[in-house]
């Protein structure tokens, strides 16, 4: 099984549980792992046989910035079902990460895998 990956992926968004994150959007980066046959699309040329990295990153985005969760883990785990869902991938790895959000620390987050890898 191939991995086709997305690399911090920067999206401002409202999440946090305090009153003054509610009234701010802050950025969060998000690394992306997706199991994959890429075996067809590399005999093809054809992008209709791997997962579009751009149409991922796209749809993300567009979901995160919309979204106003309280939790760092509730919006992993939303992204990762709309990825499974909509694109039709059997397993994620996802890296959330929020800068900031400790004091002293570059950035906080977690890691979360969902599927099976194949």
């Amino acid at each position: 099984m191939d991995t086709v990956f997305i690399n911090d992926l920067r999206i401002d968004t409202v999440i946090g549980i305090y009153d003054w994150e509610r009234q701010v959007r802050q950025t969060l980066s998000i690394d992306l792992e997706m199991a994959a046959d890429t075996s067809r699309a590399a005999e093809s040329d054809d992008i209709a046989f791997t997962i579009n990295y751009h149409a991922v990153a796209e749809r993300v985005s567009a979901f995160v910035a919309e979204s106003e969760f309280l939790l760092v883990e509730r919006l992993a785990e939303a992204v990762v079902e709309l990825i499974r869902k909509e694109f039709g991938v059997a397993w994620v790895r996802l890296l959330l990460r929020k800068p900031g959000a400790v004091v002293n620390a570059r950035d906080v987050g977690l890691i979360i895998e969902r599927g099976e890898r194949g």
